[in-house]
């Protein structure tokens, strides 16, 4: 059976960037301001705020988890945070490889694991765009090991500790978001995958890209009416049926073409299009260049 979220994940292409344990004690503030970077934040030990823009602030206990698929302005601080007027002072390197926020020179009281993923895909706002837009997750076990992993190889300096980490934040992430899937999600694939009706047209999607979908083949595969499906569709995934579609065919059709050996009418026939020429205008439309100059632009 095809798993569309383990599909988007492999086309994201998902490593560890980096990552950096931080202790902070006593007041202490963060803002960052990493547009589009995927952020990761893990409570190893105390508590700690977290706030991103358009979201309501978290307050991060230990053994939780937070994942940013397209992170943008946000802000950490302590319990009690500084002043508003206070202030930022940039964290310190340590001897020991850890980077401290606020008072030096006595125990931490919150210790953290942070870091930024990068997709290789080139096609990553638009795969992310399928994702929820902030992913928490509380109390879970299989998690708590995995951060638990990354944070002790973080602080090691074994050899090919960089290639470790990208393994294991490879996980994390995949982990963080299986763990999230439910109802509860914010928008998007997993909370569509979490619905049994709507994820049987999802599936159905992703397992034949070819077959000439409507509202009314979709909705009789999720056991639905038309407008029952379409709206239960736009509410849970974020997007109309047609609109995902066209989305997943576009992030087909790039990655084929990025593997240079099938011609443009080819491509088309593998996602979904009568002919080259109807192809060659919806990738136009949706990416901006005609599918043979995406083709050069990512040969170059």
């Amino acid at each position: 059976m095809t798993d569309p979220l383990a599909e988007v994940v492999a086309l994201l292409q998902p490593s560890a960037r980096y990552s950096k344990v931080v202790s902070g004690a006593g007041c202490w503030r963060v803002r960052r301001s990493e547009f589009g970077q995927p952020f990761y934040c893990a409570l190893l030990e105390g508590t700690s705020c977290l706030t991103i823009e358009g979201h309501e602030p978290l307050t991060l206990r230990p053994d939780d988890f937070v994942l940013i698929p397209a992170a943008h302005r946000f802000t950490m601080t302590s319990l009690e945070p500084p002043a508003a007027e206070a202030h930022d002072v940039p964290p310190v390197a340590l001897p020991s490889g850890e980077f401290r926020l606020g008072a030096q020179g006595m125990p931490p009281d919150v210790r953290l694991l942070i870091g930024h993923c990068a997709f290789a895909s080139p096609d990553a706002a638009l795969l992310v765009s399928l994702l929820p837009q902030r992913v928490h997750v509380r109390g879970e076990k299989r998690l708590a090991a995995l951060v638990q992993l990354v944070g002790d190889e973080s602080r090691a300096q074994r050899p090919a500790r960089e290639v470790v980490l990208a393994r294991l934040v490879e996980v994390l992430f995949i982990e963080a978001l299986r763990s999230t899937a439910g109802i509860s999600a914010s928008p998007g694939l997993l909370r569509g995958l979490a619905d049994a009706r709507l994820a049987t047209a999802i599936r159905r999607m992703h397992e034949s890209p070819t077959t000439a979908w409507t509202i009314a083949r979709l909705a009789k595969e999720s056991a639905l009416s038309r407008s029952a499906f379409f709206e239960r569709f736009n509410r849970a995934v974020g997007v109309a049926p047609m609109e995902y579609l066209l989305a997943w065919r576009m992030a087909l059709a790039k990655n084929l073409l990025r593997q240079h050996d099938m011609g443009v009418a080819e491509v088309a026939e593998r996602v979904g299009y009568s002919s080259a020429s109807t192809f060659t205008v919806a990738f136009a439309r949706h990416v901006g260049v005609t599918p043979t100059r995406y083709a050069r632009e990512q040969a170059a």
